[in-house]
């Protein structure tokens, strides 16, 4: 699984590469985001453990997964974790609202958060 991931770093997107320049090195109000990694059975695009978010960019081929994705993202989500996700164009085309909606999710508490001590870290 591991290497899956770091595979995926070397074949990121032109979106998650534009996302990652603009949410890595705590750029993204002082969060720290890491990109491509495994959060059993999955790997996620990008994820602020401090925030519990997760962040997926979504290529043309999600459209006809949308099931698998909308199972993953409530798996992901009794993990304890938020998942937003954005369509690769909305990232290259509005990537400054994209960024707004990051930030609202990283300064909004959780809705729905784990009692202290359960979840994945």
């Amino acid at each position: 699984m591991k290497a899956l991931a770091q595979a995926l770093r070397r074949q990121a997107t032109d979106a998650e590469r534009m996302l990652w320049q603009r949410l890595r090195s705590r750029n993204m109000a002082g969060f720290k985001f890491r990109r491509q990694v495994v959060i059993e059975p999955y790997v996620v695009d990008f994820v602020c453990f401090e925030a519990k978010l997760i962040i997926e960019a979504d290529g043309g081929q999600h459209g006809l997964v949308a099931d698998k994705d909308a199972r993953r993202t409530r798996e992901l989500e009794r993990m304890g974790y938020r998942v937003k996700r954005f369509w690769n164009h909305e990232i290259l085309n509005e990537i400054e609202v994209v960024l707004g909606q990051i930030y609202c999710c990283l300064n909004t508490p959780h809705p729905n958060p784990l009692p202290e001590g359960e979840g994945v870290v």
